[in-house]
């Protein structure tokens, strides 16, 4: 499906769509009656501090979403960061090309928050201590995902197809061609709790396989899934 026509399609979906989380019963236990005792798989703990995204085009608003509940305190979910986006944005060039950290810039901006992106090296984000989004080429797959910790091995990642996990750093480096970071930059404190968690550490799976420089609106608004723009610094 053409993303052009599929982005209304979905506006129409997420106005009705549900989720349930999976029980089981317990019968004949003492005092009588049944019970609903919630089970969480491996995988469902893998999306525990990141959301599933619900569709091939929306990691974008599925990684902001998580970024702001998981590591900001502040609970949104990836309908209402969707819905926003499209409906404040650039409705051609959106169902063209997909979101941009441009537009993610201004959906923070709405919310209270200030955020670019940066050239940062990730010896320089773990400096910062604090979360930040960036793109990744999987094989030719352009993908958003939040890079929650760093280790002197590892890049802990939380990817809204396949939830926490963890990178060599090797790898990290060969897929993160533009070495872009999206970063909110005015919650420090809530940025230090949240990065470097020694709980998302534990959930993780092991994937297989002047230093900063403010970007401009320019810059960030060519910084998308389907084009991800030249770079000149």
């Amino acid at each position: 499906m053409k993303l052009s026509a599929a982005i209304p399609a979905l506006l129409m979906i997420l106005s009705v769509f549900n989720t349930y989380a999976d029980a089981f019963n317990l019968n004949g236990m003492a005092g009588g009656g049944n019970y609903a005792v919630p089970v969480m798989s491996f995988a469902e703990r893998r999306f525990k501090t990141v959301y599933k995204q619900k569709y091939d085009f929306s990691c974008g608003s599925a990684t902001l979403a998580s970024l702001l509940s998981f590591h900001y305190d502040d609970v949104v979910d990836e309908q209402a960061v969707f819905v926003d986006m499209y409906e404040n944005g650039d409705k051609q060039k959106i169902q063209q090309q997909g979101f941009s950290m441009l537009d993610m810039k201004l959906y923070l901006e709405r919310r209270g928050y200030l955020a670019n992106g940066f050239k940062l090296n990730l010896d320089g984000l773990i400096e910062a201590n604090a979360p930040a989004i960036t793109i990744i080429n999987n094989k030719g797959y352009l993908h958003f995902v939040i890079i929650k910790g760093i280790s002197d091995s590892e890049v802990l990642v939380g990817d809204p197809a396949a939830g926490v996990k963890a990178f060599p750093r090797p790898d990290f480096e060969r897929m993160w061609e533009n070495r872009i970071l999206f970063l909110i930059h005015d919650k420090q404190t809530l940025a230090d709790n949240h990065f470097q968690d020694k709980a998302e550490w534990a959930l993780r799976t092991k994937a297989p396989l002047d230093r900063m420089v403010d970007l401009n609106r320019d810059s960030l608004a060519a910084f998308n899934l389907l084009q991800p723009g030249r770079w000149d610094f």
